[in-house]
């Protein structure tokens, strides 16, 4: 394919679900990625398209009660390959919907290279085009020259977050007499099963105290001068960082025990350390909310005084990246065009959202945009009272932009529901949403 009627920058999910939907709409795409050409991201380890570098969750798939399972149900009826590929490549998570990332960055690849509509170029773009519709979803880890171009473009200079990788563990190094198998409160999730999708290690309250100990003392990543005053994102916070706010702050976030009765006591330990499966053959578990800064010789120390995790072997420890993105709300218009270079767009975690579906959802609706401005259509912008409405509302301008900060999907982003009962809310939220989301696609001109 020689020629292209529209460039997307960047092959993770925003730029791979940017790209499908725009291929879908029978309109030519580049897909450019720098990865496969012999460089590499400080997180990536692979050249796979839509690559995931820190959890294998894409969280909650409860459409009924939960924002981004909301996301997931209205993502499916707009035809997201995202999360057409997370079908095949499931493993048991709970309610959650988790996937081997090996299984499913390659459906995604292949996909993609597959299509008669998408030329998938192996290249690393330095400066953004001057001209011709462009799509840059390059994500939070942009090389460097292309994120001063960006900045050049933006008339401003980025703002940034850190964020943190998970340690990942070899499920045959787990002592499984010491852990057990549950979900929380023993729920079932999407795909059924026994309620048993996760290992739990216990702990009393002397090994708790000591561990949170270990991690206020343990040897830390050095930062740089520049990253000193950078915030971290508060959805993914270094283990670490959330143990040095207080005793009983990690009790009560990745390490709270409520909900799982151990079965040698029948009741809830003081603390619980839970892993996730990470690949479908489940020879690899992930820490559970376990990012972290800490150096790797002291991670393996702290974390084999974890009781089954003694003679843990690890698979990939955890790490630290710096991440970026622009001031959107000021800088973008209602359709995610650049206001100073409107053939520019931008989609993914760059724009400050947050999360692999939130990214993909934006990529989505980028694709779309740019789809329809191509065929000379017109697209009005979902409802602000849907998953994807409110989220592109919150990267768009529902905020100040002094204080603009990287947000996952939450119902807080959403219209108020003030007058119904709150144990009826999320459900309220939910149906709401559905059915205004009906009504919106019912107005959308599909391409031919």
């Amino acid at each position: 394919m020689s020629n292209h009627q529209i460039h997307v920058i960047g092959g993770g999910l925003a730029g791979s679900e940017a790209a499908w939907q725009l291929a879908q709409a029978g309109i030519k795409v580049r897909l450019s990625e720098m990865r496969g050409t012999g460089e590499m991201t400080p997180a990536h380890q692979t050249d796979g398209l839509a690559e995931l570098v820190c959890s294998n969750s894409f969280r909650s798939d409860d459409a009924d009660k939960n924002a981004v399972g909301l996301l997931h149900q209205e993502m499916r009826r707009l035809g997201s390959l995202i999360m057409d590929r997370a079908e095949p490549a499931k493993v048991p998570a709970g309610s959650a919907l988790a996937v081997d990332r090996h299984v499913f960055s390659d459906g995604v690849t292949r996909a993609l290279a597959e299509h008669p509509n998408v030329e998938i170029v192996r290249e690393r773009i330095d400066t953004l085009p001057t001209e011709g519709m462009t799509i840059v979803a390059t994500g939070p880890l942009t090389a460097a020259a292309l994120a001063s171009s960006i900045g050049e473009a933006a008339g401003m200079e980025h703002l940034a977050f850190f964020d943190a990788i998970a340690p990942v563990i070899h499920f045959d190094s787990i002592d499984m007499e010491e852990c057990w198998m549950a979900n929380r409160w023993d729920k079932i999730g999407p795909g059924g099963g026994e309620g048993k999708d996760y290992i739990n290690c216990p702990m009393n309250k002397e090994q708790y105290q000591a561990f949170v100990q270990g991690l206020l003392d343990g040897e830390k990543t050095e930062f740089k001068e520049w990253e000193s005053s950078t915030p971290y994102f508060e959805g993914c916070m270094p283990i670490e960082v959330m143990a040095s706010r207080g005793p009983e702050t990690l009790r009560h976030g990745p390490m709270k025990p409520m909900g799982l009765d151990n079965p040698k006591t029948g009741r809830w330990p003081y603390a619980v350390v839970q892993l996730r499966q990470d690949n479908a053959s489940g020879t690899l578990w992930n820490m559970v909310g376990f990012q972290t800064k800490l150096k790797h010789g002291a991670q393996v120390e702290l974390f084999r005084t974890i009781p089954g995790l003694e003679k843990a072997e690890f698979a990939r420890l955890g790490g630290l990246h710096r991440n970026t993105f622009i001031q959107s709300p000021k800088l973008l218009d209602p359709t995610l065009r650049l206001k100073s270079a409107p053939h520019i767009r931008f989609a993914g975690q760059m724009t400050g959202c947050e999360g692999y579906v939130e990214s993909a959802a934006i990529g989505l609706i980028a694709g779309r945009f740019a789809a329809a401005e191509i065929l000379g259509l017109d697209l009005a912008p979902p409802p602000a009272d849907t998953a994807l409405g409110a989220l592109l509302g919150h990267v768009t301008g529902n905020v100040e932009t002094a204080d603009y900060q990287p947000m996952n999907v939450n119902f807080g982003l959403f219209p108020t529901l003030d007058d119904v009962k709150k144990k009826q809310r999320k459900e309220a939220y939910t149906a709401r949403a559905r059915a205004s989301f009906g009504r919106w696609l019912g107005e959308v001109v599909e391409p031919a």
